[in-house]
């Protein structure tokens, strides 16, 4: 079966301009490209037809020649009539063309597909068997808040496209966040015509952690206190994320107030040397069942802070 005109596989007439030979390349591309398709061999097909045919009527001198004298121009020892010199106006049949003479293919293809190619084409393109990345997979991963938090390494079970399963082992790093990814490299799709594996976008959700409050990398850890303590002062032991330490409760400490422990937050993912804050927010424990004693003695203290005018009031 002979070769399809041109002009025919891309839809436009012959006397259509440099846009509508873009316009018409540019919708066939994306509707016919094996990443769209997988598996679709007649897809595929269709794509290398429009491609070929793009490469020839996109540049001046190879539409010139076509147009005069068809697939004929192409063919290993063609030379045109009008050609004086001698010069042999011959072109390979895989239309192999070097990095400067792709014109704007590189961006017909950056436009349509992004960094797909591996941010553009290289130096050398053949329309009938072209080398192309594989595209970038996404899957999901549950850690803990103390995972995100100090880092860990997790096994996942990848399944190629014959349905045979393998183990990786993942880093994650200390101080991801909810909904941030891993990016493995070469773990993605496979590539069309021996090009690279695309990648594997491990997306990680973390598990709350009750009584934690992550705000960027700074954490918030509610403590509950002796109401005693939050009126004569002392001292708590609090947790942090990298165990309890002993912290200053100031007199007259009120409930909602906040400590701050410097650099006990998450540490950066950019530079782990760098961590974030721990803030305590004091919640005082109003005592209950108290005894006939205690509740009298809160109730002299309760007149005797009527007295001095410090207020005060016992259920």
């Amino acid at each position: 079966m002979g070769k399809k005109d041109y002009y025919e596989v891309l839809g436009i007439s012959r006397s259509a301009d440099e846009k509508e030979i873009k316009r018409a390349y540019r919708k066939l591309a994306k509707k016919y490209h094996p990443d769209t398709n997988p598996g679709d061999r007649q897809a595929e097909q269709k794509f290398k037809e429009a491609t070929e045919a793009y490469n020839v009527l996109s540049d001046a001198e190879k539409k010139k020649l076509y147009d005069q004298y068809g697939f004929a121009a192409f063919e290993d020892g063609f030379r045109s009539d009008t050609d004086h010199t001698g010069r042999r106006d011959s072109f390979s049949g895989s239309f192999h063309f070097g990095g400067a003479d792709m014109g704007d293919m590189g961006g017909v293809f950056d436009d349509l597909f992004g960094s797909m190619f591996g941010g553009g084409f290289g130096n050398s393109y053949e329309s009938r068997h072209f080398r192309q990345k594989g595209a970038d997979a996404q899957a999901d991963i549950q850690i803990s808040f103390d995972e995100a938090v100090l880092g860990c390494e997790k096994v996942i079970h990848l399944r190629d496209g014959n349905g045979k399963t393998s183990s990786l082992q993942v880093h994650i790093p200390a101080g991801i966040d909810e909904g941030q990814s891993v990016r493995l490299k070469g773990k993605g799709a496979s590539g069309i015509n021996g090009g690279a594996f695309g990648d594997l976008m491990l997306k990680v959700h973390i598990t709350p952690k009750a009584g934690y409050e992550r705000k960027g990398n700074d954490v918030y850890v509610t403590v509950n206190i002796p109401y005693t303590t939050a009126v004569l002062g002392g001292e708590a032991i609090v947790p942090t994320l990298t165990g309890k330490v002993s912290c200053k409760i100031a007199p007259g400490t009120q409930s909602g107030s906040k400590i701050r422990l410097k650099n006990k937050g998450i540490p950066s993912m950019k530079n782990p040397a760098h961590r974030g804050d721990e803030y305590i927010v004091i919640q005082i424990e109003v005592p209950r069942n108290l005894s006939p004693d205690e509740r009298q003695k809160l109730m002299e203290y309760e007149r005797a802070c009527k007295v001095h005018g410090h207020g005060g009031n016992v259920a």
